[in-house]
């Protein structure tokens, strides 16, 4: 089969699963909507103060929600026996990874979606004429955090305590993806002219192609 064949069954097998349980789309999208609320209130109702925090929140809510959806990214497989199916199939192991990447990035995607928006109006921040970067930096930085997740859900999924180690190795890592994804982001909001966004936009990409090809070369290994 082609490849790009066999990472397309792997990321529609994983939206079709989700799309009949749903229980992992509407907790993350639960929490993260949480997250930007509360913070709201907890910055008080100045509309200054609200803007500058929005793309700190923005980061934190997706952040935490690529956790939660990490969680979940191999615990069909973990079920039965159908990791093992899955791996013992005549296909190269990198390719499973890059299908289970698209799904979760799929799903990630979609809440980022959902919740970009919600922040925005919630926040008061206006982007008119800097919605293309805005998005690129969005779907830039949602990737980098899918690329590592998906990664260190595969490297935990046998182990019982894996739901409270995920956080502890993804966020060390993804460290430069937050940092690139807010300095972006804050560049664009705010049209600080010190804030060089390209350069932010041009970091972040690296990084994004130097985790994809680490990760995909290192799974094979992360999940014997």
């Amino acid at each position: 089969m082609n490849p790009w064949h066999i990472i397309w069954a792997i990321a529609v097998k994983d939206w079709r699963v989700e799309g009949r349980a749903r229980d992992v789309l509407a907790a993350t999208l639960f929490f993260a909507v949480l997250v930007v609320t509360i913070l709201a209130f907890a910055f008080g109702p100045e509309s200054a103060k609200l803007r500058e925090a929005a793309p700190g929140i923005l980061w934190v809510a997706i952040a935490f929600a690529s956790i939660l959806a990490a969680s979940r990214a191999f615990a069909a497989e973990s079920e039965d026996g159908a990791l093992e199916a899955l791996l013992l199939y005549p296909v190269p192991h990198e390719l499973i990874y890059l299908g289970k990447l698209l799904g979760n990035l799929g799903l990630m995607l979609l809440i980022a979606v959902v919740i970009t928006p919600f922040t925005l109006i919630i926040y008061g921040v206006d982007i008119s004429g800097r919605e293309l970067p805005f998005g690129l930096a969005v779907l830039l930085g949602v990737t980098g955090f899918s690329i590592v997740s998906s990664f260190q859900s595969a490297l935990t999924i046998n182990l019982r305590s894996r739901e409270s180690l995920l956080p502890v190795l993804i966020f060390p890592v993804v460290v430069p993806v937050i940092i690139a994804s807010v300095k972006a982001t804050v560049g664009i909001i705010t049209k600080d002219p010190s804030i060089d966004v390209q350069s932010w936009l041009q970091l972040l990409l690296g990084f994004n192609l130097v985790y994809l090809v680490v990760c995909t070369l290192a799974f094979p290994y992360a999940v014997e």
